[in-house]
């Protein structure tokens, strides 16, 4: 995927959903992964040309499991001008050497989020931009209908009203598989994710169970994708 294509995509989004208003600070959360820094190229690229004018800022939150490379994301962003600040923390000492959780990552999630928007907050940021793309949407409506029973899945764009703040996802509708061409063709630093959990989680089992399922029948992946953007889901915003 080149970058042109990927602006198209994300400012679908944008304009479908209102994810950006005048002025808006954005803070970009960046995992280090290829979602998060494919993130960070769109909204410095959309940046550019947007009618309304808007800001952006790269943050990380550093779990501090040793071995997190942050010299690459660091680097990637001074080429593309953006300011980047890393929040230190000790939530993985804590997860699972303090309280040796045997189910690490709903507490984790809870915790680096709370992380992250209380910098995002003290940064003078209004949004937080996650990079949740269209497989994570349909993955995430697998898991609610697997174990919660009701058919969900995440907003593109969510008000936090305890903390004045409003998350947003750029990148909704984007394949995992084109962000997967882009990280190797713009060659993207990806810093590889040293928790003891990766790879073992109900996200893996839903990823897994979404490649059988396309294999098996082609097309299935638009078609869930259809169905939760159209399925007047609580909380989702209308299509503008």
């Amino acid at each position: 995927m080149k970058l042109q294509q990927l602006l198209s995509y994300t400012r679908r989004a944008v304009d479908d959903y209102q994810l950006i208003e005048e002025n808006d600070k954005i803070a970009v959360g960046i995992s280090g992964g290829k979602d998060s820094l494919t993130m960070l190229y769109a909204l410095q690229g959309l940046k550019r040309f947007y009618p309304k004018k808007f800001s952006i800022v790269g943050v990380t939150v550093d779990l501090g499991f040793p071995g997190f490379q942050l010299e690459g994301i660091q680097n990637l962003c001074r080429q593309l001008e953006v300011p980047y600040h890393v929040v230190k923390t000790d939530i993985g000492s804590i997860i699972f050497d303090q309280r040796k959780e045997t189910n690490p990552c709903s507490l984790c999630a809870k915790m680096r989020k709370g992380a992250l928007n209380q910098a995002v907050k003290e940064l003078g940021c209004n949004k937080v931009a996650y990079a949740h793309h269209k497989d994570d949407v349909v993955e995430t409506m697998l898991l609610s209908l697997i174990f919660e029973g009701r058919f969900h899945s995440f907003s593109p764009k969510t008000y936090l009203d305890r903390m004045d703040l409003t998350v947003i996802r750029p990148l909704l509708y984007v394949d995992e598989y084109d962000v997967v061409g882009f990280q190797k063709k713009y060659q993207l630093p990806v810093s590889k994710n040293p928790c003891p959990a990766d790879g073992h989680t109900k996200r893996e089992y839903a990823k897994e169970l979404l490649t059988q399922l396309t294999r098996e029948n082609p097309g299935v992946k638009e078609r869930m994708f259809s169905a939760v953007v159209n399925g007047n889901i609580s909380g989702w915003p209308p299509r503008g």
